[in-house]
């Protein structure tokens, strides 16, 4: 599903019901207070209405005859939409939410690389190097280092010429921006090329075990990076 690129108030509206919902504020269940939240929010019930068509899309809420419009079950929500990983960021980066991330990537990125180095092009090496080295220029720059991690992630996935696998991308950039925000916002002296390189360059060899390696040591990596930044009790 594409992601929500609401803006102004209609945005906003969505956003802070999706935001309330998701902090558990709004918990499972319950009904929404639609004139008390047209009143909060300043717009029109016909507004509010299209903004919950965007969080009924998702399977966030869903409205009954006598019962109004409520919050489903967390297990009908849509949780591999963009939308829905970003809202769960939006107050900060959710320790349990990006370990699992990490154990999403572990399993799908791994293999991602080894079929890469079977079927990747000319055209797709090219890109991987491209990102790694406007990895290497980002140096010093969070916001583009987070952008040349993601085309690198972006690249490795079309790489595997599987359009199911591609489509993960959804899940992959939101999430993983947003775990490179938190890392590359603080100040470091590691370079992420040598362990991104590690990958390319199995690919480019075609070498489908050494990729799948090179992988599961970057990941590694990516674990450790997260962990200096937590306090001995596993907190950010």
């Amino acid at each position: 599903m594409a992601q929500y690129a609401g803006r102004g108030v209609h945005g906003h509206t969505v956003e802070v019901i999706a935001r309330r919902i998701l902090t558990g504020e709004i918990a499972e269940g319950d009904t929404l207070n639609l004139a008390a939240l047209q009143e909060e929010l300043d717009v029109s019930l016909t507004a509010l209405r299209e903004a919950l068509k965007v969080l009924t899309a998702k399977g966030i809420v869903d409205a009954r005859q006598k019962r109004g419009t409520f919050v489903r079950p967390r297990a009908d929500w849509n949780l591999l939409d963009g939308d829905v990983i970003r809202w769960q960021f939006a107050d900060g980066a959710d320790p349990l939410l990006i370990d699992q991330l990490h154990e999403v990537r572990s399993i799908i990125e791994p293999a991602a690389a080894r079929l890469a180095a079977s079927r990747a092009s000319a055209e797709d090496v090219a890109a991987l190097d491209a990102a790694l080295d406007a990895m290497s220029d980002a140096r010093g720059r969070p916001a583009a280092a987070v952008a040349a991690d993601l085309a690198f992630h972006r690249g490795l996935l079309a790489a595997t010429h599987n359009e199911l696998l591609v489509r993960m991308e959804v899940v992959m950039k939101t999430g993983l921006a947003e775990r490179d925000r938190l890392v590359h916002g603080r100040d470091s002296d590691d370079d992420p090329v040598p362990s991104h390189r590690a990958v390319v360059d199995a690919i480019r060899a075609g070498d489908d075990r050494a990729a799948e390696a090179a992988m599961c040591e970057l990941l590694a990596k990516a674990v450790r990076d997260v962990e200096k930044l937590r306090g001995p009790d596993g907190d950010r």
